[in-house]
């Protein structure tokens, strides 16, 4: 994986972006429920913005692939970071001015920023050759690491930057986002392009998810990135819940980011050495012990470990399941099965986004976690179920 790095330079920018972007994104994680929980008229809406994060996410998934299509990748990823920071500092005003509804269009803004950042490793795939796509994604989902390592010192120290507290965190979130924009103006014109870019395919999702092999790559994806999303929004509610301070949520949220990128260290290598289907299992099995361990009770130490162990699943589903998308579908129907797999994880994470909220404060964060058990177990039907296709493409 290093040595694609130091050969590749849009894997470099890719990595940074990513970086960049994490961070915003842990800092959203650890602080925008709590923002929500003082500004909402009522509490089941804390989570609310979280979702309409989401929801921006998933309006904006398929346009900026078919932008991409027509103009290539760096022009529209450089326009996905600027309206970051477009919602970071509407965030920002928006708290100084007490407004639950204008805080919850800035975060929406975030949103986009997120859907366009989803595109980096499809973007590293096309950077490599066929044999090193598993690591490609990986590298690009390790630039994950830097933002884990340093983001939630940043979270705590930016909150206090203006009068209004948390206020400076999404001023923060603004200027992470500003300088991800002015990195992806150097994405070099090999892995901005989009190849086929003239003859794209009209292909339906309808047609595109009759292939088992998509099928199974759009339902690992969106499986592990619902429950991720799940789990972690509520977790900052139920920790406060417990007695526990900002500070040692914003640490559990350390733990879990690291958790999501530090397998980017070898989980691209797995997928290109033992294929999706067997990594993606793994990953399921990963988030099962992370429910099982939430379900043992409720210490600092048991949501530290869910919460890494909950990351490491969704890193290994989300590699697993990206690496067998581009075995899934022809060169010209590429935005329309990549815009496909982040519009059911953006549809899936709008859900559970909402849904953290109100189950928090409803039935409990041991609920949460015994719900993800069906789920997983779905899962693993599909995997099993589908495995001659699978085997053919993994």
């Amino acid at each position: 994986m290093f040595a694609l790095l130091r050969t590749h330079a849009s894997l470099r920018l890719l990595f940074l972006g990513q970086a960049l972007y994490w961070s915003c994104s842990i800092i959203g994680i650890a602080l925008t429920a709590l923002v929500g929980a003082r500004l909402a008229p009522l509490p089941w809406l804390a989570t609310l913005p979280l979702a309409l994060l989401v929801a921006g996410n998933l309006v904006a998934v398929r346009p900026l692939a078919a932008a991409m299509q027509r103009h290539g990748r760096r022009r529209v990823l450089v326009a996905g970071a600027l309206v970051g920071v477009a919602g970071g500092l509407t965030a920002c005003l928006a708290i100084m001015a007490d407004s639950f509804a204008l805080f919850g269009l800035g975060i929406a803004g975030v949103g986009v920023y997120q859907a366009s950042s989803a595109y980096y490793r499809y973007v590293a795939l096309e950077a490599v050759e066929a044999q090193w796509r598993g690591r490609a994604a990986a590298c690009v989902l390790a630039g994950g690491v830097c933002a884990a390592l340093f983001a939630p010192s940043l979270a705590l120290a930016a909150r206090q930057w203006l009068i209004t507290p948390f206020a400076g965190a999404y001023l923060a979130i603004a200027g992470l986002a500003a300088v991800a924009a002015l990195l992806l103006t150097r994405l070099p014109e090999g892995a901005a392009a989009t190849p086929a870019a003239g003859q794209a395919s009209a292909t339906r999702w309808r047609t595109l998810l009759a292939r088992p092999a998509l099928r199974a790559a759009i339902v690992m994806t969106g499986v592990g990135h619902g429950l991720m999303i799940l789990v972690m929004n509520a977790t900052p509610l139920a920790m406060a819940d417990c007695g526990f301070a900002v500070e040692s949520s914003a640490r559990v949220i350390q733990w879990h980011v690291l958790g999501m990128f530090l397998p980017a260290f070898f989980a691209g290598g797995l997928v290109d050495r033992h294929g999706s289907r067997r990594v993606a299992a793994a990953g399921i099995a990963v988030l099962v012990a992370s429910a099982a361990l939430a379900l043992s009770g409720v210490a600092l130490a048991q949501f530290v470990a869910s919460s890494l162990l909950l990351g490491i699943g969704w890193s290994l589903m989300i590699v697993a399941g990206t690496t067998l998308l581009t075995e899934a579908h022809a060169p010209t129907e590429r935005a329309g099965a990549q815009s496909l797999m982040e519009f059911a994880n953006g549809g899936t994470a709008a859900a559970m986004s909402f849904a953290s909220g109100a189950l928090q404060s409803g039935i409990g964060w041991t609920a949460i976690n015994a719900a993800m058990l069906p789920m997983l177990a779905g899962a693993a039907w599909l995997l099993w179920s589908t495995r001659p296709a699978l085997l053919r493409s993994a």
